[in-house]
């Protein structure tokens, strides 16, 4: 019997490890995004877009041009960096929104979007599944 509740309680905590780590999709910071583009198609700039500037766009516009000529590496990357960044802006954009509840339930009085942040944060154990995700997706905690 106890054998059946020490098998039962593993897959249990096997199905919730899978369940918590499925929906956490990390973005990359900006960061951490120019050193994977340095280090992946850093060749592939020098060769091809030289004497472009930083801004604007200007680096991955002129990669996406001469997308025949790109490395698989840096295509790849390219591709996976610029998902990861899409992600975490659109969670920065929707943050309020899917927070809202939960700062009127959980923060209330806290004034100032800062505080409220920190306040969610610390109350990351009662704050809402969506909220929580969505503050990991932007890039701050």
């Amino acid at each position: 019997m106890l054998k059946r509740y020490s098998v039962l309680g593993r897959a249990v905590l096997i199905a919730f490890l899978a369940m918590t780590t499925a929906g956490r999709a990390d973005t990359i910071s900006y960061a951490d995004a120019v050193t994977t583009l340095a280090r992946d198609c850093g060749a592939d700039i020098q060769k091809l877009c030289r004497n472009l500037n930083l801004g604007n766009g200007q680096i991955v516009n002129c990669l996406q041009q001469n997308s025949a000529k790109v490395s698989p590496t840096c295509t790849s990357s390219l591709t996976t960096v610029i998902a990861s960044i899409k992600q975490r802006q659109d969670a920065q954009a929707a943050y309020f929104n899917l927070c809202k509840g939960d700062i009127a339930q959980r923060c209330r009085g806290i004034k100032g979007d800062g505080y409220q942040l920190a306040c969610l944060v610390k109350a990351q154990r009662i704050v809402s599944g969506k909220c929580n995700q969505a503050i990991t997706d932007a890039g701050w905690r």
